[in-house]
């Protein structure tokens, strides 16, 4: 497999409840055939810096962009199939879709859409802006300046109803591990009310949500200490056992638990995004 080359930095105060990682990417060779994009707390912000990013969602065909926009998601996407070695990623906030992008995340779920799609021409002078740029920490620069600038001209409401914050905050503080009525007893809504608010704000259901970050859990647990025992993983993760936990990962990433680290691995070593140092087991 190809060496896969890393850079990052922490973003501007302003972006910081927006933003997760703002990462540079370049393999040193030709790409792996296929990556999966596992589903996490973020929506996810690619832009490549030569070809076209082929993206495909499992049994549908690919497509591909220069720069493209993924909302929150239940399923891996699959990405791959094109010649393309570098670019520039951002993790995004259900929050940034709001206050940067100008719309609700659950526009975006389960989706990848060009960032053209969204933005409309500063999309297309980023991409160009990237391609032309000197140095990674310029690109980041250039990142930056677009998305202040998005922020500071903001005229929709920054902020999902208080309400839906709070129950998506718990369920992040909690990895998913809350149920559904705990939640809606404690917002002081009805089960039904609030999973039908949550779901047209974030796209995905209270418990489709917990469930997605309880595997993001599993997974920073497997990034961290790849030699981790699954059956000892599962327990900490709220899994009922090692076989609860390979099912989850074959219905959410198509493979199992060890086929996942044989395949990412060696570009695990080199780089572990935020979530996954500040959060876990």
């Amino acid at each position: 497999m190809p060496a896969l080359e890393f850079h990052t930095r922490t973003v501007h105060p302003a972006l910081r409840r927006y933003v997760g990682d703002i990462t540079g990417y370049a393999y040193t060779g030709d790409p792996p055939a296929l990556h999966r994009g596992l589903p996490s707390q973020f929506l996810t912000l690619v832009v490549t810096l030569d070809d076209p990013l082929g993206i495909a969602w499992p049994g549908r065909p690919v497509e591909k962009y220069d720069a493209g926009l993924g909302g929150l998601h239940s399923t891996a996407v699959h990405i791959g199939q094109t010649p393309s070695r570098a670019g520039v990623q951002l993790a995004l906030t259900p929050a940034a879709a709001r206050s940067l992008l100008g719309l609700p995340p659950g526009e975006l779920v389960s989706t990848v859409v060009g960032l053209d799609a969204v933005l409309g021409r500063p999309a297309r002078e980023l991409t160009e802006q990237l391609r032309e740029a000197p140095s990674w920490e310029r690109r980041f620069d250039l990142l930056e300046d677009l998305l202040l600038r998005r922020w500071a001209a903001a005229t929709s409401p920054r902020d999902a109803r208080p309400e839906l914050g709070w129950a998506w905050q718990r369920l992040l503080t909690s990895s998913g591990a809350i149920g559904v009525q705990e939640l809606a007893d404690e917002v002081g809504w009805s089960r039904r009310h609030l999973t039908d608010r949550f779901t047209a704000e974030y796209g995905l259901a209270p418990k489709v949500a917990a469930r997605v970050l309880r595997f993001e859990r599993a997974i920073a647990g497997l990034r961290r200490q790849p030699s981790v025992r699954l059956a000892d993983l599962a327990v900490q993760c709220g899994y009922a056992d090692q076989a609860h936990l390979t099912r989850e990962f074959q219905a959410i990433a198509g493979c199992t638990p060890r086929t996942w680290l044989t395949e990412e691995f060696p570009n695990l070593q080199e780089f572990v995004p935020t979530w996954a140092r500040d959060s876990g087991p």
